[in-house]
């Protein structure tokens, strides 16, 4: 699932950090060391067209989700059973966190504001935990009033904020989170965090490898013809078939996507690359071919979900057809269905679009790619 940066908080946030101070207000959290991990896991030779990275806090911040929130999503953004995983992880060695203590309370704001979720994005802007943590700070301190800031980049960056958490409650929610985060981290999820980057290395370097010399080349032409020509692909441990993906221009773009535990499986991440690079222009399928009454009564977003999948698979058909078949199982696997005697067929029957969506969906990908 994509979404569309709408103050460029990266940008921002490099004016603010030196500034931070100068916002009257209470106090935020504290910072902690998420975000480091491995100095040479994101060693990227200049030059690389979107390179495949790691980063700690986009991490730490969706494992908060999923530990959080009911993840009823058609498609799933989470691992299934991440939750439970995590749970027997930290009852195996005795760790007990904030995040775990706070869970009902936080829990019972998603449900009041599922809008929160939305907030699932937020990391995105950021390069690290600590700045981060600074600018969430300082929107905390000005109460989220971007006319509190002594700057425009402080503005802006509150601004930026501002629009996942429009409440005092909500802002009460994100202090709350961030505290409990900073606890998570330094009592489990930072080490877990370094050790999952030990073992999965050799995976990590199996999809760069794949990625780089097979399966970007075919795609770049789609990328460069949807305004994507340039980004970073991040392997996210917590995520499933639907990615967290920003996007913000031709070089400013950011693909999260699942992070395979197996070098057998290191082709899965390629699958969601595949999604999240088509969701684009399979949000402009649907929207452009649902009714209000649809829209207001949530079917668009099934149809946003199944257009996605479909997009994937029709991109990989005409560029890359040999893996179209585990791409099609692997989402079945997604959303807990038996491929039965006919991939294809339980797959099309599972991911079900109207016609006249297909058919835009269709040609959209056509023009894009110019009709290879």
């Amino acid at each position: 699932m994509k979404q569309p940066i709408r103050i460029l908080a990266i940008a921002a946030a490099a004016g603010v950090l030196a500034s931070c101070a100068s916002v009257g207000g209470g106090g935020g959290g504290t910072v902690t060391n998420g975000g480091a991990g491995p100095t040479d896991q994101n060693a990227v030779s200049p030059g690389v067209v979107w390179p495949i990275k790691t980063r700690e806090h986009v991490d730490l911040w969706l494992h908060g989700f999923a530990l959080l929130q009911e993840d009823t999503t058609f498609v799933p953004f989470f691992r299934r059973g991440y939750s439970t995983d995590m749970i027997v992880l930290k009852n195996r060695a005795n760790v007990v966190t904030q995040l775990d203590a706070n869970r009902d309370k936080l829990r019972s704001r998603l449900a009041i504001n599922p809008q929160l979720i939305n907030a699932q994005f937020v990391p995105l802007s950021f390069p690290t935990w600590t700045e981060m943590s600074q600018v969430v700070d300082l929107f905390l301190r000005a109460g989220g009033d971007p006319r509190a800031a002594s700057s425009q980049e402080q503005a802006n960056a509150i601004a930026f904020l501002a629009a996942y958490f429009q409440t005092a409650a909500d802002r009460d929610w994100l202090r709350l989170f961030m505290q409990s985060l900073n606890d998570e981290s330094n009592r489990f999820y930072h080490s877990y965090w370094v050790q999952q980057q030990r073992e999965r290395s050799n995976v990590l370097d199996l999809v760069d490898t794949l990625w780089q010399r097979t399966y970007r080349p075919r795609m770049q032409k789609f990328l460069n013809n949807t305004q994507l020509a340039q980004g970073e692909i991040l392997l996210s441990l917590p995520l499933d078939g639907e990615g967290r993906s920003l996007t913000s221009g031709k070089q400013s773009n950011i693909l999260t996507v699942t992070f395979p535990a197996r070098s057998n499986d290191a082709v899965e991440a390629i699958y969601v690359i595949a999604h999240e690079a088509v969701s684009g222009i399979a949000s402009t399928a649907v929207t452009d071919n649902i009714t209000p009454e649809q829209r207001r009564s949530g079917l668009g977003e099934r149809y946003q979900s199944s257009a996605a999948v479909r997009g994937g698979a029709l991109l990989l058909q005409r560029t890359s057809p040999e893996i179209l078949d585990g791409y099609m199982r692997y989402y079945l696997r997604s959303v807990n269905r038996s491929a039965g005697t006919s991939v294809q067929t339980t797959f099309i029957a599972t991911f079900t679009l109207p016609d006249t969506i297909r058919d835009a969906l269709t040609r959209q990908l056509d023009v894009v790619l110019g009709g290879i």
